[in-house]
């Protein structure tokens, strides 16, 4: 789960399972891009917020530029957005061109540690 601090982030089809406190978390007011990723929420009610704003009260964090674009939410996963909406910061947030949510099922299922041995090619 990736935590942002400082700088520009794009968050591209990635499939986030399993988290305890959140799914991607910033502090010391970065520019989070999330797309086309997909977000199944813990059954835990308490842990359905996708992002974690670490370190700052929420007169602070709400300037900071923080936004969802196609992410699929699942299970109650929900992803609270801050700073300006169509802020041109997102321009350089952005690596490249994101897919469809509805397709990381299929272009992260071989996605993993990679099973090296000393000696061999990976």
């Amino acid at each position: 789960m990736p935590r942002c601090r400082h700088g520009y982030f794009h968050v591209v089809n990635n499939d986030y399972t399993h988290w305890e406190m959140y799914a991607i978390g910033g502090s010391a007011s970065p520019t989070i891009n999330s797309q086309g990723n997909r977000f199944l929420a813990p059954n835990n009610k308490f842990s359905k917020e996708v992002t974690k704003h670490e370190d700052a009260p929420e007169s602070e964090w709400m300037h900071w530029n923080w936004r969802s674009e196609g992410d699929l939410m699942l299970n109650g996963a929900y992803f609270k957005p801050s700073g300006a909406g169509a802020s041109s910061s997102y321009a350089r947030a952005s690596s490249l061109g994101a897919r469809p949510s509805s397709i990381v099922g299929s272009i992260t299922t071989a996605a993993g540690a990679l099973n090296c041995r000393k000696g061999s090619r990976c």
